[in-house]
């Protein structure tokens, strides 16, 4: 046991300049340390609450698809830089560090350039909103209730009840017809009787199938005139106006009901007809 103590002791010698060293380094990066871990815990303290300072206004004025990705963004814009910060105050060189982030950047996006252009796109889509959550549209070769806005695709449900997914760049690069942006739509019928048919009769049926309908609004007032005498008929053309959403149930029952007004009546609609003209010549005699 003594030989180990007096092997130990002689061997202090030796060690003690490594100590020394060590004590050194702790006295002059310890409180570097601790600045830049006190700057890290407060920097994201702060990060925090500003994030959720934004995140309430964000709310108010954008779309929640686009406020998150914002936050979500703008959190890993924040705590990048205070890493970085972080890093340079315990001394360590962060020159290269943010080149390298850079050039593996500028090699990304130019890897992910079509996402980026649906990503620009989809922005643009939630900040100008030319449709909304439940609009029906036609759009990039499709027409359905819009069921989903996210960041780089459009989720769409067609009428027959088909998903499509169409890339935002798509929509804003091509024609969009939002078929309910507005409150009210007009709609059109033509409707043709026969020549021999009573025209001041049809009119009045017409009117009165109007005015029995109560989705047809009196403002802007229904509009029924003949409006085209054809090879084979008279044409009539009616204009009423209704609430977006009862565009179609007005079409079809108005179709129905005047099919089954002029049976009563004895108003027909004409199939499509041509009279045919025989000469025959007779030979001499």
């Amino acid at each position: 046991m003594s030989s180990d103590l007096k092997h130990l002791w002689e061997n202090m010698d030796n060690i003690q300049p490594h100590l020394d060293h060590a004590i050194e380094l702790a006295i002059a990066y310890i409180p570097q340390l601790l600045l830049a871990l006190l700057t890290l815990i407060v920097g994201l303290w702060i990060i925090s609450h500003v994030l959720s300072l934004f995140r309430t206004r964000l709310a108010k004025r954008f779309d929640p698809t686009l406020s998150q990705f914002v936050l979500s963004l703008g959190s890993v814009i924040l705590k990048a830089l205070l890493l970085v910060s972080v890093a340079s105050m315990i001394g360590i060189e962060t020159t290269s560090f943010i080149a390298v982030l850079g050039a593996v950047g500028l090699a990304i996006g130019l890897a992910l350039q079509g996402n980026l252009s649906n990503f620009a796109s989809g922005v643009i889509i939630l900040i100008f909103k030319p449709f909304r959550v439940g609009d029906v549209i036609e759009g990039a070769g499709h027409s359905g209730v819009i069921k989903e806005i996210q960041i780089f695709t459009t989720v769409m449900t067609t009428f027959d009840n088909r998903r499509v997914i169409i890339p935002n760049s798509s929509l804003v690069t091509d024609p969009i017809v939002n078929i309910n942006a507005e409150p009210t739509r007009r709609v059109d019928f033509k409707f043709g009787i026969s020549y021999d048919d009573d025209i001041p009769l049809t009119k009045q049926q017409l009117t009165k199938l109007i005015e029995a309908d109560e989705r047809i609004l009196k403002d802007p007032a229904p509009v029924v005139v003949l409006s085209e005498l054809g090879d084979s008929s008279v044409n009539f053309t009616v204009r009423v106006w209704v609430n977006t959403a009862d565009y179609w149930g007005v079409y079809f029952s108005m179709m129905e009901d005047v099919k089954l007004t002029f049976d009563a009546m004895d108003i027909s609609i004409p199939y499509p007809q041509r009279d045919v003209h025989i000469y025959q010549k007779q030979s001499a005699a």
